[in-house]
Order: structure tokens, then sequence, then C-alpha cells
């Protein structure tokens, strides 16, 4: 038998053709891999820089088409700030229009949600249908999760059908991990950021009132926040529109 018969027969491959497989990826380098990813999360500025990092590292570490991102947004909305193709937000798209699909269960019950097969599962029919159009036949869904709940999705897709077993799914909690706590602190700091904004606004509104009509601090904050709720409108707003117009909402 020869060199590499021996290698096919003791089940290694020949140094030509080494195989790399999300198991590799979950040992051996991953440290390295994953510490990589952690410093270019910590750099991303803001949450869309932060999961299109996420979303490229996926395709790189996971045999996987195409991954997205969908995050939770306020009153219970989604939003798509990063997908590696069209196709992810198509799919996407449908789910928030209809309300019904993996990405749904996996953001209500805190779940990874495998479909195996799209072909064949039935959980979902019409969304089912509409991936089966756009050529995907396999997905993986992983909740991202904090100590506040689920802040959003990673989604895994792949053109072949059962693409995603133990190995893929172990990488890819490891992945969301990472992107959980990155998107955690960019929004932490996004909003600290129009907290700070939202002060200096008010401030110089504040400043306007008091010399136009010769009122303490006090007072003109109590101006500002009356006419915010009379208006049903946001305190940053009066404020915002105050310093544009030198005039107050009606």
């Amino acid at each position: 038998m020869d060199r590499d018969g021996q290698a096919m027969a003791s089940g290694f491959t020949s140094p030509e053709e080494p195989e790399v497989s999300a198991i590799d990826l979950a040992g051996g380098d991953a440290a390295e891999r994953f510490a990589r990813l952690a410093i270019e999360l910590h750099d991303s500025d803001g949450v869309e820089e932060t999961v299109q990092a996420v979303v490229d590292f996926a395709l790189q570490a996971l045999d996987c088409s195409h991954a997205g991102v969908a995050l939770s947004v306020a009153r219970g909305d989604l939003e798509i700030p990063a997908v590696t193709d069209p196709v992810v937000a198509e799919i996407y798209q449908h789910q928030v229009d209809g309300g019904k699909g993996p990405l749904a269960e996996s953001m209500r019950d805190h779940s990874i949600v495998l479909v195996r097969d799209t072909t064949t599962d039935d959980r979902w029919p019409q969304w089912a249908a509409k991936v089966v159009g756009l050529g995907v036949r396999s997905v993986l869904d992983v909740p991202l999760t904090t100590a506040a709940g689920t802040v959003g999705v990673l989604g895994l897709y792949s053109v072949h059908p059962d693409a995603f077993g133990p190995d893929e799914e172990a990488v890819a909690q490891i992945l969301a991990r990472h992107a959980s706590v990155a998107v955690a602190s960019a929004r932490h700091e996004v909003n600290l950021a129009n907290a700070v904004d939202a002060r200096k606004l008010v401030g110089q509104a504040m400043g306007i009132l008091m010399e136009r009509y010769d009122v303490d601090g006090d007072r003109a904050f109590a101006i500002l926040r009356r006419y915010s709720q009379d208006t049903n409108t946001k305190l940053r707003d009066v404020a915002a529109q105050l310093i544009e117009t030198r005039k107050l909402p009606r």
C-alpha cells in the first residue's frame, strides 16, 4: 500500500489536501481565532460594525453559505443590521413581516433552532417554501442572549441539507456569546453617547430660555419639560427644535 493509501486507511489526509472542519476550529487554534474576533469586536465602531464583524467571521469559522444577524429594538421590532448576502435579508424580512419561522421562535424562546432540510421540515410551510426558493437547504438560528434577555439572533444558512451538526452548533454558540457581549457593549456606548448629546441639547435650550425670558435654570427646565409633556415629544427633540428655530413647539 502506498503512502496515500496508508493515510486513507489510517484516517489521515495527505499533506496536500488538509481538511478543516468546525471541530478543528473548536479546538487547536480556536483560542487564537476567537481572541482575534474579540479584539475586532472591541475595536468596532457602533452596533452595525460589530455585527458585521460577527457575520464575516461566521463564514470563516463555519461551513455555511450565508450568515446574518437580526437584533431586537424598541417595542419588540426587529432590525437587520448585517448580512453576508441579500438572500439573508430577504429571508429575515419574510419573517419580520409574517412573524413565523425559526428566527421568531429562537427570539421568543431564547433557544437554538435547527432546520436540517428546508424541503422536508414542516413546522413553517410558508417560510420553508420561501427559503427553498432562495436555494437554502439548512438553517441554524442561535439566540444572542445577555443578562437582560435575548438581544438578537445569529442566523447561519447553507445551500446543502444537514450542513450543521453538533460541532458547528458548538462553534456557533461560542460565536453567539462573543457577539452578545459585543452588541450589548456597543449599544451601551451608543446609549451613553445619546444621553450626553441630549444633556448638551437641553443645556443649550435652557440657556436660550434663560436669556430670552430672564428665568433661572430650574424654571427654564420646567418650561421644556412642560412642552415635552403637552406635545408628547421627547425632551431632547423639544430642545433641538428650540435651538434650531428659536421657537418652542406649538
